[in-house]
């Protein structure tokens, strides 16, 4: 080894002295010339470039997010011909844009056809379901197979391709022997159609089925044109009407738990139309089928409910429609052809009590009508029109024909009563446009005399007491066009600002106020607002010093715009007018809600909380119980607002139209429940910046012989959730509340700490947790 190694010291020496021979000073030598370039290699196959991020998605969190395109140069429905479709899906990628939807692998469409109807029974314009007039179903799937399994059925479908060029466009053709479903041979490709397609099996990011049904966005379109239809002519309720109540979501009908939701009413025509009829058993328990008959019924609800027997009276029996029944244009809001269009079932929607056939309930004479070509013949016009013969918009019309302008408040000389003074209201009163006569005896046109005006005093911080009530059977004069009331009261209590307004009903006919009785004292018949449906005073409030009658007055909080959070037009959307809510009261706005729901009323005449056990009695009525531990003593107007609507209500003057069931659910609320803004100002801020309730709201009675008090957040939440139970409460009052059963006995009381995690903007503000779409 060691000869060998030396061997290798040697050679190594001799490269080295050969290397620094050939570089001579060391330096690097120069470079040679360039050589010759070689040939060009062949080029490579170029690679398919691939999708962008982001460009696709195949899965979405809300129906709203995927929309369609469907043209009517693609759509091919032509009566017994070739079936096809092309359209493109979109939905949203995580950056909120759009982007291709891809994976479709089920849909189902719909086709429809506008038809005149000559019969003589019906609507002038009936919907035709193109599947359904040849017993084919309502719609046709289309699979990536071409067959289907569908609620235990399976069958033929079409066949549903993606193009893999263009990610989100899909095609459908029809591949059996015959026609497609949806073609029918008979069909008039010159009239209006209209069609929409359904998707199935969409998924959220958790891989969870979405609930609510995708639907596309429907087209009404003649076939052989290819024009599109801005107006069909027989759509006479809108979405928006239907919204008005059952709520908003992503520019749909938030809430129709039939079919969990087929979103818009213009969707619900494919299969509730003249097509789909009851069968003998169903329509004697009282169901309809066709929409506009269907939705009659529905809403008449509780009004009908004698009349109904078997499901028809479990699912809408007890439904009460939250405005007035006769009020037509509260859902015909898109033009008059609701009242044009007359045809028999459409009536016996609502009139459920009246046989055609034998002519029983049709006008005092029994009038007997095989089909509707009679109809407009009374009820075309004049008198018995449907608008007037329903009064239809006659409660704005009249509004001012009663009106209470309150003067002055004075507080005279002690009565003979001690310890009380008397307070007198001076008020010019006109009806029918005109002062009031000299001795006219005002309760006659007043539904209940027991009505009264209302005066409450406003203390400094504009939290109302309305224990000054004044009947308009106090003491009153009439001279010139001024009612005088008087009354005595306590001296304590005429003190400080008061308020007066007038909560008075009375009867109207044809344009005028008229006497409620005749001379017996027997209501009159027949009148367009008498006794049991009247019409509600003017009142405008005003405000008045006791101590100086030309001094300043305090403001009433809920007549303070900065301090109200509620939206009383959103409430009238709904229920039309709050007459109609408050039955017997001429109530028409809060300022007169406050003068008995208020924060100092300190006792609730619905104190405890039934629910529905499930079970009826001998006589087969629903048997309600106590929930255990929940009761309310305030009558504070959010109080009373929350717990009616939320179902946490008592059964003891009457089934309540909104209730819990045997399982604590909500039932007849015709919105979603965690939608503040249905009735709320919409971007309300419910805080203050010092944490409490921006209504300046800081205590709320709760005993009308003692102090005692209790805080308004807890009670807001409490009031509205179903989880006010024990370790809700103790919640609250870790947080600072004071509670119903455990009351301070002081109305100054600290802020609660709820804004800190619920005020806006929080991680669980309210204006994120309680939304029209949260569940």
């Amino acid at each position: 080894m060691m000869k060998n190694y030396n061997k290798s010291l040697l050679t190594m020496a001799l490269l080295s002295a050969l290397t620094l021979t050939a570089c001579g000073d060391g330096k690097d030598g120069q470079d040679g010339a360039p050589g010759s370039p070689g040939a060009p290699g062949t080029p490579g196959t170029p690679g398919t470039p691939g999708t962008p991020a982001g460009a696709t998605v195949t899965n979405a969190n809300n129906p709203a997010d995927i929309s369609f395109e469907i043209l009517p140069a693609d759509l091919k429905i032509n009566g017994s011909g070739e079936f096809s479709i092309k359209f493109k899906a979109m939905g949203k990628n995580a950056q909120g844009k759009s982007a291709a939807f891809t994976g479709l692998d089920m849909i189902s469409l719909y086709s429809l056809t506008l038809k005149s109807n000559s019969s003589g029974s019906g609507a002038p314009l009936e919907w035709v379901n193109n599947a359904m007039v040849q017993d084919k179903g309502s719609s046709m799937y289309c699979t990536l197979t071409g067959t289907y399994t569908s609620r235990g059925q399976t069958g033929n479908a079409c066949t549903l391709v993606e193009d893999p060029s263009a990610p989100g466009t899909y095609t459908g053709t029809w591949t059996h022997e015959g026609a497609a479903p949806i073609m029918y041979a008979n069909d008039d490709l010159n009239a209006t159609h209209r069609f929409f397609l359904r998707a199935y099996n969409v998924k959220d990011d958790t891989g969870t089925t979405l609930a609510d049904k995708v639907l596309s966005a429907r087209i009404d379109y003649i076939p052989a044109s290819g024009a599109l239809v801005d107006a069909s002519g027989k759509d006479t309720v809108t979405d928006a009407a239907c919204i008005n109540c059952h709520g908003e979501a992503d520019g749909r009908i938030a809430k129709i738990e039939a079919h969990h939701n087929y979103q818009s009413v213009e969707n619900c025509v494919a299969c509730h139309n003249p097509g789909n009829q009851p069968d003998e058993t169903q329509l004697a328990d009282g169901w309809l089928f066709d929409f506009g008959p269907m939705v009659h019924r529905i809403h008449a609800g509780h009004h009908i409910s004698e009349f109904l027997s078997g499901d028809a009276k479990e699912y809408f029996g007890e439904l009460g429609f939250p405005g007035e029944l006769s009020e037509c244009t509260s859902c015909h809001n898109n033009g008059p052809s609701w009242s044009d269009n007359l045809y028999r079932e459409a009536c016996v929607g609502c009139h459920i009590n009246v046989n055609f056939e034998t002519g029983e309930g049709h006008s005092e004479f029994d009038l007997a009508q095989a089909d509707d070509t009679q109809c407009k013949s009374c009820h075309g016009s004049g008198s018995l029109s449907p608008a007037l013969v329903h009064n239809v918009g006659k409660r704005a019309e009249y509004a001012e024909l009663f009106k209470i302008e309150p003067i002055s408040a004075v507080v005279t000389d002690p009565t003979a009563d001690d310890g009380k003074k008397t307070l007198t209201v001076k008020a010019k009163v006109t009806m029918n446009g005109a002062p009031i006569a000299d001795g006219t005896v005002l309760t006659d046109y007043m539904t209940s005399t027991t009505r009264p005006l209302l005066i409450g005093n406003v203390n400094p911080q504009g939290f109302v007491n309305g224990d000054l009530n004044l009947r308009v059977t106090d003491s009153p004069t009439l001279s010139g066009g001024v009612l005088t009331v008087s009354k005595a009261f306590n001296d304590t209590q005429l003190t400080g600002t008061v308020y007066v307004t007038g909560e008075i009903q009375v009867c109207a006919d044809k344009g005028k106020v008229v006497k409620c009785r005749d001379g017996s004292g027997n209501p009159v018949e027949g009148l367009e607002f008498g006794i049991e449906r009247g019409l509600a005073n003017s009142a405008p409030i005003a405000y008045f010093n006791l101590d100086d009658p030309m001094g300043a007055t305090v403001k009433a909080r809920m007549d303070t715009a900065s301090r109200i959070t509620v939206d009383e037009a959103k409430c009238n959307s709904c229920h039309q007018n709050l007459t109609h809510v408050k039955g017997t009261h001429g109530v028409t706005e809060f300022t007169q809600c406050m003068n008995c729901h208020n924060t100092l009323y300190g006792a609730s005449g619905h104190a405890p909380v039934d629910y529905d056990t499930g079970e009826v009695d001998a006589d087969g009525n629903r048997i309600f119980a106590p929930v255990e531990g929940l009761s309310f003593s305030n009558r504070d107007l959010f109080t009373v607002a929350h717990r009616f609507h939320s179902g946490n209500w008592d059964a003891g003057r009457g089934i309540p139209a909104i209730y819990l069931d045997k399982n604590m659910a909500l039932q007849g609320y015709p919105g979603v429940a965690t939608d503040c803004f249905a009735c709320h100002q919409d971007n309300a801020k419910f805080f203050a910046n010092d944490g409490g309730l921006t209504s300046g709201k800081r205590a709320i009675k709760v005993s009308r012989s003692a102090e005692e008090y209790i805080t308004p957040v807890a009670e807001a939440c409490r009031t509205c959730h179903e989880h006010s139970d024990a370790a809700a409460v103790a919640h609250f009052r870790s947080n600072g509340a004071y509670v119903q059963g455990e009351p301070a006995t002081t109305a100054n009381l600290p802020v609660e700490s709820c804004s800190t995690c619920h005020g806006e903007g929080k991680a669980y503000g309210i204006d994120k947790v309680h939304t029209s779409s949260s569940h």
